[in-house]
């Protein structure tokens, strides 16, 4: 009895912790309170050009529905150079009790235009590939191997066609994009080897199991190794970073990890497109990492 006791304790405890901290969240304020002062281009076709989100897809992919999204900033010029934010979008379709909506469509992503101010940085929109190579996944990850294949060479068109600079990529992501960051963006050493820094909103691999191939601690930290002492930055609505701050604390890699909560109670990747104090941290940490060459 004393242990079916000590259980159900622990168990009530733990209900009561989530709720309390689900009751913390939701005192916060709505991101609606605050003034969005930035809005993301609608998407086009055609070629792309400086200010214009656009849809393209590689050439291997044009009898397909496969597409990625890039834009060049408002103050490109054909032949210099300029840092890449590649940004893997969240799950959809899913709407939060707050009304925050993730299609899963890199149609959906906000992170690299709001944190580079649509100036100073070329910015990809990129999509998980269906199990079938036909489209574009919505939800998790579909074929994996696809999906980094067509990250890498995606990465090296956008280098060599739009002077995309090699030694300065940014990997992003929201949500299941967050996820993807190690997921896929650390997968092997092949793709791992892109990225100077990484960016991750919301969700950490291996924080939690889910319902798909390698997603325990173990394969995560295998995963979390190879970042190889390179910055990343974490950050999450409400105090979300406190528990992916205690992983990684425990899982035995020394790293450059800086944390950020932002203080909205929404699961959204739009916040950088308000006036937020938290933005402009995250402004002057991606101005840092450029900066050092």
């Amino acid at each position: 009895m004393k242990k079916v006791t000590g259980i159900c304790i622990f168990l009530i405890l733990g209900t009561t912790q989530v709720a309390a901290q689900k009751d913390a969240v939701a005192q916060l304020p709505d991101i609606s309170s605050f003034h969005q002062d930035l809005f993301v281009p609608k998407i086009t076709e055609g070629k792309p050009k400086a200010g214009k989100r656009v849809r393209q897809t590689l050439a291997s992919y044009q009898n397909t529905d496969v597409y990625h999204l890039v834009y060049l900033p408002t103050d490109y010029k054909e032949g210099e150079k300029y840092p890449v934010i590649i940004e893997f979008p969240g799950n959809g379709p899913y709407t939060s009790a707050y009304g925050d909506v993730s299609t899963g469509q890199v149609d959906g992503c906000n992170l690299g235009y709001g944190l580079s101010e649509g100036k100073g940085f070329i910015w990809v929109s990129m999509p998980f590939i269906s199990t079938n190579g036909q489209e574009n996944q919505k939800w998790w990850w579909g074929n994996i191997e696809t999906t980094k294949r067509y990250c890498i060479d995606v990465v090296n068109e956008v280098c060599n066609k739009f002077g995309g600079d090699a030694s300065n990529l940014i990997l992003a992501g929201f949500s299941r994009g967050a996820i993807a960051v190690n997921y896929i963006g650390l997968h092997d050493n092949e793709i791992s080897n892109l990225w100077k820094a990484f960016i991750v909103n919301s969700h950490y691999d291996g924080l939690k199991t889910w319902d798909y191939p390698y997603s325990d601690k173990a394969s995560a930290i295998e995963r979390l190794k190879r970042l190889n002492g390179r910055p990343q930055l974490i950050c999450a609505e409400g105090q979300g970073t406190r528990e992916t701050k205690n992983y990684i604390a425990h899982s035995g890699i020394k790293g450059n990890f800086t944390f950020l909560d932002i203080p909205i109670r929404n699961h959204t990747n739009s916040w950088p497109l308000y006036k937020l104090k938290e933005r402009e941290t995250v402004r002057t940490w991606l101005s840092q990492i450029i900066e050092k060459n």
